[in-house]
């Protein structure tokens, strides 16, 4: 379905029922530009929301950031506990032009009552570094544009660190940032620090540190989002090109990969125990990898347009006995009248079993958000997907890491495939562009044989990309749908009339944010105060 079809008339639902109990909209607690008025969304970046919660040793106070438009807002957080102030935001900010702020995030080990880091990005590919309550930093990175020109579609405070962030754009690149680097006036010069078959790390050449601390090109065309797993080892990224891929961070060696059955990968999350990874994108469909077993193992269809948002929730998570269904009974899911046990909501869970004969196994609660303006809540379990029987015989289990693209035409022009459908730039003619233009006039014959090296490197990593993509269908890295466990959603509930594009699980809500410039609050059960 088209990205723009989705929000139609069908009425809004105001609350919806799990196996828990039911969640329910709070109209009070709902977060919007100050005047409650909608504005056109039709030209304007995707809705992104943003919490940090600050210990004053007494009372932990919630913020919640976002942007709207042009606009940023910052405000106290009430949740379900009382409604929300519009008239008295902590920071407000306006920028001009065409720039227009796409996504952000708070470092949480540096916040404090006093201060708190966070950064945001642009369309124009600048990242800002601001404190939106001491007001006391304001640093640009990228401000003259020699670095990145394209917008920017994720970034992330590295964590445990306090001054390392990372940032990806539509161009295809990610870049590792010191907010302690003082900005440099001259366009970086890049030296290959790592490579393999379909992406590259490089650093800068320079006599002194400087930013961008790396430079990381991925895949072919935009890359959409990244994530961090909990342990803070592993990095998945999701890109135009339809894969997924997972990095060990420190080591920069690729881990593994899955591609979406078809079309795009748009957003990315890790279980809370790091043994799945979820992904959405513009096949519809959401995905479940394994880490252990590198190998997708589980599709769900649920959403009639393009998945933008998917999330795990920590707070279901929970130890069932062995061969127990974690399907639930109302009138909008499955019934199981066998079924008799208690729900250990709102807490996480330690165990990481894995689900053999008489052994617990431990079921997940997952969601997701599209442009169809559905939420959709998932379950499942290992259990489920140990038990699971393929209707017929694999026929394929994977992918050569070199295959051979005999078939996969390539012209020896590079200006005749030196740019996608999207129109991003391929990551040959990108590789080519970052390595080559950007060196001193002099070059020796030594560097001439290193840059005939480098180009035939660049060739083959393109072919590789195209190869790959054209030989996963049927294998491990991207089966048929009859061959990995079908998921059916637990609910699927309009809640918007236009684009989802925020979904968060916190301990007692769940908020939701559309591309209307509206962030509710959805409180679980058991959790509304009645004095709202």
């Amino acid at each position: 379905m088209a990205a723009s079809e989705g929000g139609g008339k069908e009425e809004v639902k105001q609350q919806f029922n799990t196996r828990e109990g039911v969640y329910k909209l709070m109209r009070l607690s709902e977060y919007s530009k100050p005047t409650r008025l909608t504005y056109n969304s039709q030209n304007h970046l995707p809705v992104k929301v943003s919490f940090i919660s600050l210990d004053d040793g007494d009372v932990c106070n919630d913020m919640i950031f976002f942007n709207i438009g042009r606009e940023l807002y910052f405000y106290p957080y009430k949740g379900v506990r009382k409604a929300a102030d519009l008239t008295k935001p902590s920071d407000k900010r306006t920028y001009k032009g065409s720039t227009l702020p796409t996504c952000h995030d708070f470092n949480q080990l540096t916040a404090s009552p006093k201060g708190v880091y966070l950064i945001v990005g642009f369309s124009a590919g600048q990242v800002q570094l601001i404190d939106p309550i001491g007001r006391e930093i304001s640093k640009i990175f990228n401000e003259e544009r020699q670095i990145e020109k394209s917008k920017v579609t994720t970034l992330r405070w590295v964590p445990g660190t306090e001054h390392m962030f990372l940032v990806t754009h539509f161009s295809g690149s990610m870049y590792l940032y010191n907010d302690e680097l003082e900005p440099v006036s001259t366009p970086p010069i890049y030296q290959i620090l790592k490579q393999g078959e379909d992406y590259a790390v490089l650093t800068c050449k320079s006599k002194v540190p400087r930013n961008p601390v790396q430079r990381w090109v991925i895949g072919e065309g935009a890359l959409h989002e990244f994530a961090f797993s909990n342990d803070t080892k592993y990095v998945a990224t999701v890109s135009h090109d339809g894969f997924m891929r997972v990095f060990h961070y420190d080591s920069m060696e690729k881990y593994g990969s899955m591609k979406s059955y078809f079309g795009g990968l748009l957003c990315v999350c890790w279980s809370p125990d790091d043994k799945y990874i979820v992904v959405g994108g513009e096949d519809d469909l959401v995905s479940i990898w394994s880490f252990h077993e590198k190998r997708v193992v589980g599709r769900g269809r649920g959403h009639n347009s393009w998945v933008s948002v998917v999330s795990f929730d920590p707070f279901t998570t929970e130890v069932l006995p062995h061969n127990m269904d974690v399907y639930a009974s109302d009138e909008d899911i499955r019934i199981d009248n066998h079924r008799d046990r208690s729900f250990s909501s709102h807490s996480r869970t330690s165990v990481h079993s894995t689900g053999g004969d008489g052994t617990p196994s431990v079921s997940y609660r997952f969601g997701s958000v599209g442009q169809d303006t559905q939420l959709c809540l998932w379950d499942f379990s290992e259990d489920q997907l140990l038990r699971f029987q393929p209707n017929r015989t694999r026929t394929s289990t994977q992918i050569s890491q070199s295959p051979q693209c005999n078939n996969v035409p390539h012209s020896k022009d590079s200006n005749a495939s030196s740019m996608h459908p999207d129109g991003t730039q391929t990551l040959s003619s990108r590789l080519t562009s970052l390595s080559l233009t950007d060196k001193p006039k002099d070059k020796s014959k030594k560097d001439s044989i290193s840059r005939t090296a480098r180009q035939q490197f660049l060739n083959k990593m393109h072919e590789t990309i195209i190869c790959i993509g054209a030989k996963a269908m049927g294998t491990t890295m991207c089966p048929k749908l009859d061959d990995v466990f079908r998921l059916e959603p637990l609910i699927t509930k309009k809640i918007a009339y236009d684009r989802l594009t925020t979904l968060i699980f916190r301990e007692d809500c769940i908020v939701t944010g559309c591309q209307e410039g509206i962030i509710n609050t959805w409180a679980r059960p058991g959790k509304v105060v009645s004095s709202m």
